[in-house]
């Protein structure tokens, strides 16, 4: 009988969640719902001076915020606690002093400065830069004497001669020569483990079946595999996924945009069409369709579907995919989630009726990609916002123009107020009046009313806009110089 699917996502809490490693913690999740198993988030915060509770905290939230929960963690426990590296020390250190009393590992007492020597002299013989077993077969006395003196040693994993293979579910068969690898350190010399270390143990301990990962770990896995064999465990199965890349066809960073999964939430991307775009990122549904709930995900995702190719980010293909989700909105969520920007705007929402918020709202989600951009267009509807954009005042001071925003204001005055259902054959009376129809009437009408060249459909805006407040800004208009 096959082992029950456990998964796990295990971030560093250095800094913000990545939409990489989004990424990899939605492979995951995916795969243990798609396989009735369990997603754990484990804390892998032994990088001491870098690791703060405020950047856990923050990895918590945009997974939350994702929809990718988990089953055991550090906010609830599980039947493999704790999920913090930085409590499960003792734990390593007893694997390590076996090993160590084993052979399998060595105290090696090499000084950061004669590696980083050593370092440069095998770069400048065109070597590949790797540990010379200096210190592989110093005898008890010399341990010993060294101790006393008072130096403290990192602990190094003894690699003999071989080759290291395995079944990589997405790369498949992946062979790496030991020559490569080099003796490795398990424990620093402040007595915390490194990573190889640790992730070996945690994933023994909380029976780990596949580790699903960025292939940036690809070079990391024969050097677990070793340690699970020194130890006579069974490793897990692996799959390495490629990692996303910018437009430049280099590794996605900053220089790129925006790349952590919280400002892409302060944006104004929905976390549903976060989430589609990143599966999107390496993997084709069966069915061809591009936009596709998460249930729909979940019974169509494998792991064998991922390309071995790297994907490359699309800022455009997101906010089209985001677009898309807004346009869905029902009205009540879309003035939730619009609400943050009236106010960082300015706008006292609290002092504005319902209904015309919620028409503004309505209208404007057609013109929004993300939902920050309704602050581009709230001067159309608060006077206090208005302005005139420049493209919209050299139209409106063009000599040829002036004329027609006299008539179109002398055909205002006669009207009476203006309904949504009389708005088309208001604008029927302009053309009319104007003799003249399309972008050369309505582009001046949107510049002169609006202030602005593009926005939200005229036919459905001058009735948010009222009589008055149109007389107005074409009063306005006329007075530019």
């Amino acid at each position: 009988m096959n082992a029950p699917v456990r998964v796990r996502f295990a971030p560093a809490p250095t800094g913000l969640l990545h939409i990489g490693n989004g990424r990899t913690a939605l492979f995951n999740y995916l795969f243990a719902r798609k396989e009735r198993g369990t997603f754990i988030l484990r804390i892998e915060d032994t990088d001491v001076e870098r690791s703060t509770d405020a950047s856990i905290e923050a990895i918590l939230q945009d997974l939350r915020w994702l929809g990718i929960l988990w089953e055991e963690g550090p906010d609830g426990g599980g039947q493999s606690g704790p999920y913090r590296q930085s409590q499960r020390l003792s734990l390593y250190h007893g694997d390590a002093e076996k090993l160590l009393g084993e052979g399998n590992v060595y105290k090696c007492f090499c000084s950061p400065e004669r590696l980083e020597s050593l370092r440069k002299e095998q770069l400048a013989r065109g070597t590949m830069p790797k540990y010379d077993g200096r210190c592989r077969n110093l005898s008890e006395g010399e341990i010993s004497k060294m101790e006393s003196e008072g130096l403290l040693p990192v602990l190094r994993f003894r690699v003999d001669k071989g080759t290291v293979v395995f079944e990589d579910l997405i790369h498949g068969r992946m062979s790496f020569d030991s020559d490569g690898i080099s003796d490795f350190i398990i424990v620093r010399s402040d007595g915390m483990a490194a990573y190889n270390f640790a992730c070996v143990i945690d994933d023994h301990s909380m029976q780990i079946s596949h580790v699903i990962r960025g292939e940036d770990h690809l070079s990391n896995t024969p050097r677990q595999i070793l340690l699970y064999r020194a130890l006579g465990w069974q490793p897990p199965v692996f799959a390495h996924h490629p990692l996303i890349l910018g437009p430049d066809r280099s590794p996605l960073s900053k220089r790129h945009g925006a790349t952590a999964v919280s400002q892409y939430r302060e944006e104004g991307f929905l976390p549903e069409s976060l989430l589609n775009y990143l599966i999107l990122l390496g993997w084709t549904p069966p069915s061809g369709e591009e936009i596709l709930s998460l249930e729909e995900i979940v019974e169509a995702f494998s792991l064998s579907g991922l390309s071995r190719n790297a994907p490359t980010h699309s800022r455009k293909k997101l906010e089209w995919l985001n677009s898309h989700y807004i346009r869905k909105m029902d009205k009540d969520r879309l003035i939730r989630h619009l609400l943050p920007y009236f106010e960082k705007a300015g706008i006292a929402v609290h002092a504005l009726d319902e209904t015309y918020l919620a028409q503004i709202c309505v209208l404007l989600k057609e013109n929004l990609s993300i939902l920050s951009q309704v602050e581009d267009y709230l001067s159309i509807f608060f006077d206090e916002k208005f302005f005139f954009e420049e493209e919209a005042k050299t139209l409106l001071i063009f000599p040829e123009n002036r004329n027609l925003l006299q008539t179109i204001l002398n055909a205002i005055e006669g009207w009476s107020e203006i309904e949504d259902d009389s708005a088309s054959s208001l604008l029927r009376q302009l053309e009319e009046k104007t003799g003249r129809k399309g972008k050369p009437l309505y582009g001046l009408l949107r510049a002169g009313m609006t202030g602005k060249m593009k926005g939200p459909e005229l036919v459905k805006t001058l009735p948010l806009l009222g009589k008055e407040r149109m007389m107005k800004r074409l009063k306005m208009a006329l007075e530019l110089t």
